[in-house]
């Protein structure tokens, strides 16, 4: 496959053939459904095995940051990205954005591609993850046995090897998305989110003037095995929505989802929502290999790590393409939690003689407010009958999207008496075609 060329040698190539750079320029237009249909076709686990494998070797003695290993690891992941023709936004017109610490010199590895559209020119979403991890292991970043390589099969190089699978995707695409995004993989991470922390607060000459409109975090994704950990939904409205939508487009095979409302300072992407900016993680959960030496390359689940990916850039495109104004950071994100989450989906009664026509009873999320929440099904009602269940949400009714609950009371209401009801809910991340008739 011939190396995509940057957007700048791009714009070079047409005005020095004698076309207007102007109207190019001028004329935006997001990528089409079947060229991010291709797009996301393109991500293999077999290539994000290749890079799992080398960054959990031996020889990068566990990358802790500000060693040997992890400043190997930095190498290993510029000489992934550089071949792909994205703009180096690190210093000094490179890469890497290094600085200082009480670990030694750490190393971010920052690459962009430039948007399409001028009236988003300021606007930047960034794809990121960290490559470092605990090298040999001590007390205070290790379960034991310590003195021996920690490889982070699954923390992180699974998320490095997505990120940089989604960076070769995003360089093959014929057209830019509207924004820019910058793919970013962040060192120091376990040493308490260094990386990101540094950059946010120091951002590169070339990045500065852009502001950060969105960002998603890869971080141990590699061990897939029920549900898809979803972390962040609540730090803009619709965002849960948006993941869901993602899931489930055209040739995207759907996950099970479970969305995390738990906002604590374990991945990069609390460094996003601390500064206000939208931010989804993406994680497949802990596991016993935890921060220990047996987190090695033969327990990664390369068959789960592939739609994890597709998953990630579908939303990453979503945002970056989306035609709407940016997205509103939600603050109450951060006093929110699994408790939270537990009293908005509580079951609610309905009783045997409730004159609910359809035998439904819904709760109004004011992060999600067009797909309301179902909190009571009665028994035997229409809607139990057509297999409604609570904690669904709903969708649509009658493939018609909703505005708000009150929009959906309205809707099931104008349905004539025994009339069939069309109603698309959303469980666990999956959208679903239920029907009921009175």
């Amino acid at each position: 496959m011939e190396k995509p060329c940057p957007l700048r040698l791009l714009l070079l190539r047409f005005c020095l053939s004698g076309w207007s750079c102007l109207p190019f320029l001028m004329q935006p237009a997001a990528s089409t459904a079947a060229e991010r249909l291709h797009a996301r076709s393109t991500i293999k686990a077999s290539e994000a095995a290749e890079h799992i494998a080398a960054l959990a070797d031996d020889a990068f003695e566990g990358r802790e940051g500000g060693r040997r290993g992890g400043r190997a690891a930095g190498g290993y992941v510029e000489q992934a990205i550089a071949p792909l023709g994205l703009l180096p936004v690190g210093d000094n017109g490179g890469y890497f954005q290094s600085f200082a610490s009480s670990h030694g010199t750490l190393r971010n590895v920052l690459a962009l591609l430039p948007g399409s559209d001028p009236a988003c020119g300021d606007e930047l979403v960034v794809i990121g993850g960290h490559y470092d991890h605990v090298g040999y292991g001590n007390a205070r970043n290790s379960f034991g046995p310590f003195g021996f390589v920690h490889n982070g099969a699954d923390d992180n190089a699974s998320g490095v090897a997505g990120v940089i699978e989604i960076a070769e995707a995003l360089a093959g695409l014929p057209q830019p998305p509207r924004r820019s995004i910058l793919i970013a993989f962040w060192d120091g991470e376990e040493q308490g989110l260094l990386g990101s922390k540094h950059f946010l607060g120091n951002r590169p000459a070339a990045l500065r003037g852009q502001q950060i409109v969105f960002s998603i975090n890869l971080d141990m994704i590699g061990r897939l095995r029920q549900r898809l950990e979803v972390f962040g939904t609540r730090s803009a409205v619709g965002l849960e929505e948006l993941v869901t939508r993602a899931n489930n487009l055209p040739g995207q095979n759907p996950l099970p989802l479970a969305f995390d409302w738990k906002v604590e300072a374990d991945s990069d992407h609390y460094s996003f929502l601390r500064r206000g900016i939208p931010t989804l993680m993406f994680h497949t959960g802990l596991h016993d290999d935890y921060h220990r030496p047996s987190d090695d390359v033969h327990l990664v689940n390369l068959a789960g790590l592939e739609p994890v990916v597709r998953l990630t850039l579908a939303a990453l495109l979503e945002v970056a393409d989306s035609p709407e104004k940016r997205l509103e950071f939600r603050s109450r994100c951060l006093n929110e939690s699994n408790a939270s989450r537990s009293r908005l989906e509580a079951a609610a009664f309905l009783p045997p003689g409730s004159t609910s026509r359809w035998g439904i009873g819904t709760r109004f999320d004011d992060a999600n407010p067009t797909i309301p929440v179902v909190v009571a099904v009665r028994v035997a009602s229409p809607a139990a009958r057509g297999g409604l269940q609570i904690k669904d949400r709903i969708l649509a009714i009658n493939d018609q999207s909703l505005r708000d609950q009150q929009d959906m009371v309205s809707r099931l209401s104008d349905v004539p008496p025994g009339g069939i009801v069309e109603v698309t809910v959303a469980r666990e991340g999956r959208v679903l075609s239920l029907s009921w008739q009175e």
